[in-house]
């Protein structure tokens, strides 16, 4: 499968850099470039690529509003790039919905595989960076989802197995690991996390193992 991407970077030598890594990925194809966060919407409006590569800061629209709308609308996934770990248009990006983030100074085999990840399913770049963004938002008591209040009841429009997901995606746990641990198809608990997330009414993974984290599941 060849994972379509619109790359949104208001540097030009930088998006220019992107995209030259993207493309030299044999099932990676870059099909729009955007140097604000309006022409991000657009692009993904009329492109409707698997994943939008999003800067944070950008003129006429930042990347947070962006994401916001392009998850909203069910454009595409968002992975977020960013220049320092855990700043605040991170917990901004992830709350509007990205399925990711990705530091600029990562490496071009990263950047590579962190595409791939997010077009997976698999939401954010490693079970490592779930685990330290779930304890962040704990520490800091920063809400990563819409305020609806954390009534256990919230959980009883899940199915056991549903619930069992919930819990590993609590942990910070890959599809891949999810799948060893309850012996299930990975395929099998793409579709059991799909089910959660709309059930819950959340948009990523992360808010999913918040939630998780919150009510003790």
């Amino acid at each position: 499968m060849t994972v379509r991407v619109v790359v949104a970077e208001d540097q030009s030598a930088v998006r220019a850099g992107l995209v030259l890594i993207l493309g030299s990925a044999p099932d990676i194809e870059v099909v729009g470039e955007a140097a604000d966060g309006e022409r991000a919407v657009e692009l993904a409006r009329a492109l409707r690529p698997d994943l939008v590569l999003m800067d944070v800061q950008m003129p006429r629209m930042d990347g947070v509003t962006a994401t916001g709308i392009v998850v909203s609308e069910g454009l595409a996934d968002v992975l977020v790039l960013t220049t320092f770990d855990l700043d605040a248009y991170v917990f901004g990006a992830l709350r509007a919905g990205a399925s990711g983030f990705l530091l600029k100074n990562a490496e071009a085999r990263e950047l590579i595989e962190a595409v791939r990840t997010v077009a997976r399913g698999e939401g954010l770049i490693s079970p490592a960076v779930t685990r330290r963004l779930i304890a962040e938002f704990a520490a800091t008591g920063r809400p990563v989802r819409e305020p609806s209040g954390t009534d256990p009841s919230v959980l009883d429009a899940l199915t056991p197995r549903e619930r069992e997901v919930l819990s590993t995606l609590g942990q910070g746990l890959s599809n891949a690991e999810i799948a060893a641990r309850l012996d299930m198809a990975e395929a099998t608990v793409k579709t059991h996390v799909s089910k959660v997330l709309g059930k819950l009414a959340l948009r990523s993974r992360v808010q999913a193992a918040v939630l998780a984290q919150e009510l003790g599941v």
